[in-house]
Order: structure tokens, then C-alpha cells, then sequence
């Protein structure tokens, strides 16, 4: 059986053919039985609407209907304004700050790099490079100071800079570790 829908201009929901009688007190049971009651089914024809001031239209849509309101502020209050305003700039900041950090780190880890592929290098080239490690921390230490990095991020990018010094000690033999005491 085919369902007629009752279609609005927002919404719509789904209606199976039934009759409405109506019920007044004030109608007497004889004045009731001039009144055909009202139904609603699929087999309407177009003489029942008159004039052209209502239309029959037949949809074919699933069953379950989902109803969503939106209600949005046409103007943003001004609170949100200044909060974007405010995010807009500290995200500049803190990109510059990432960015300067980020440059200070690769320059390390490739003069690391080359001094580790070097086979003849000796323990005086180090001192430019641990310079370079030094620019690093503190770019690390501004940014997790001000908040653009977490402490613990910071720690770890100040930790794998350590560890890849170390690397290139022990690799041309700079840096040997105290021996483990055994009790």
C-alpha cells in the first residue's frame, strides 16, 4: 500500500490514508450524518481540489525522516570576534616560533651528519657543532616557555639532539662510557 505524504514547507512527515470525522457536541446526530467524514488515500482525484489552491503530489521517500534546526546568529558576537582575532595572531607567532626552532634543529642534525661521515675528523670540529646544539635548546626552551611546544616535546627534540651527539662521539672514539660497576 502506497503511503501519501503531507508535504510542508519545511517539514515533512509521513502520513497513512485514514478518516477524520469531525465530533461536535453542538451537532445533532442528524445534522452528523450530512457531514462525510474526511480521508486522506492515494486515489485522489484532481476534482477534489478546487480553484488550484491545494496539489496533490505523490512522493516516494524512506520512512524514517530525520528533523534538523539550525538556529545560527546572523552576527558573531564580540567576544568571538576578539577571539579570533587574538587566535589569528598567536598562531602566527607560534608558526614563526616552530619554524625558527625547526631551522635551528636540521642545522644541528646535518652538521652532526657531516662530521660523523667525515673518517678523519678530529675532536676540535665538534665545538662549532655543539655552538649549533646550544641555538637549538634555546629555540626549544622560547618555544615550550611560551607555549607554542609542550615541555615534554621539548625534552624529547633536546633528547634526540643529545643522543645524535653522542652517536658521533662514540663513532671517531670522542667519548667512551665509565665502565658499569657489578655488585
Amino acid at each position: 500500500m502506497a503511503t501519501v505524504h503531507c508535504l510542508s514547507s519545511c517539514l515533512s512527515f509521513p502520513c497513512k490514508p485514514r478518516n477524520f470525522p469531525f465530533r461536535n457536541s453542538a451537532l445533532t446526530r442528524a445534522n452528523q450524518s450530512t457531514f462525510r467524514p474526511l480521508s486522506f488515500s492515494t486515489s485522489l482525484s484532481n476534482n477534489a481540489f478546487y480553484q488550484g489552491s491545494l496539489s496533490k503530489r505523490t512522493v516516494e521517500r524512506p520512512a524514517l525522516y530525520s528533523l534538523v534546526c539550525e538556529a545560527s546568529p546572523s552576527k558573531k558576537a564580540v567576544s568571538a570576534q576578539k577571539r579570533a582575532r587574538k587566535n589569528a595572531k598567536r598562531r602566527i607567532y607560534n608558526k614563526a616560533l616552530k619554524s625558527e626552532m625547526k631551522t635551528c634543529i636540521n642545522k644541528a642534525l646535518e652538521a652532526l651528519d657531516v662530521l660523523k661521515k667525515k673518517s678523519d675528523g678530529q675532536f676540535e670540529e665538534i665545538l662549532p657543532v655543539e655552538k649549533l646544539i646550544a641555538e637549538a635548546y634555546s629555540a626549544i626552551d622560547k618555544a615550550v616557555q611560551v607555549g607554542t611546544l609542550h615541555k615534554n616535546a621539548g625534552a624529547h627534540r633536546k633528547s634526540r639532539l643529545a643522543r645524535r651527539k653522542k652517536s658521533v662521539e662514540l663513532h671517531h672514539g670522542w667519548y667512551a662510557p665509565a665502565p658499569v660497576e657489578t655488585l
